[in-house]
């Protein structure tokens, strides 16, 4: 049996295939992050996911709803490695092109963390250089105690000043 990290793999490959299949020529991005981005995945770690498609359904139910094929394709894998007791959650966040380039706190852990699965024209890769390099502008810094952090945007912050990351 392959350990976690590596099973976690080859469940990526499979997402890819399968959010292909679902999304279309509408897939822009697909990221993933956090432990299985990090290589820190557990049996029972999620799969943190960022997907980023034009022409999505409005609404967070309705993209819920459009995810939902894209788990039926992976049922048969995620039902293996059930049984291997690697229990895999999903947790995608959908965004559309227009949603993404207005910013997310979510993108700040993606600088350090993502794996760029898919990324058409670079969108997101774009996005996080400019993050990128708006963090270093402000001397921002990601501060990590044991095995959490938090991020300090602006160690010179003084009261009433603006901070803009977008």
């Amino acid at each position: 049996m392959l350990p976690p990290q590596r099973r976690y793999q080859g469940l990526v490959t499979e997402l890819l295939e399968a959010c292909k299949k679902v999304y279309g020529p509408s897939l822009v991005t697909l990221a993933i992050y956090g432990s299985v981005a990090r290589g820190t995945a557990r049996p029972d770690s999620d799969l943190d996911l960022l997907i980023v498609a034009r022409d999505l359904p409005p609404g967070r139910m309705g993209r819920m709803a459009q995810f939902a094929r894209v788990e039926e394709e992976l049922g048969p894998l995620l039902q293996a490695l059930e049984e291997e007791g690697i229990n895999v959650a999903l947790s995608p966040v959908i965004k559309t092109p227009e949603e993404a380039e207005q910013g997310s706190l979510l993108f700040l852990d993606m600088t350090t963390d993502a794996v760029l699965v898919y990324d058409r024209a670079g969108f997101l890769a774009e996005l996080l250089r400019k993050l990128t390099e708006r963090l270093q502008q402000l001397g921002a810094r990601k501060v990590v105690r044991g095995n959490a952090w938090f991020w300090d945007l602006k160690p010179d912050f003084r009261p009433g000043e603006e901070v803009n990351l977008w």
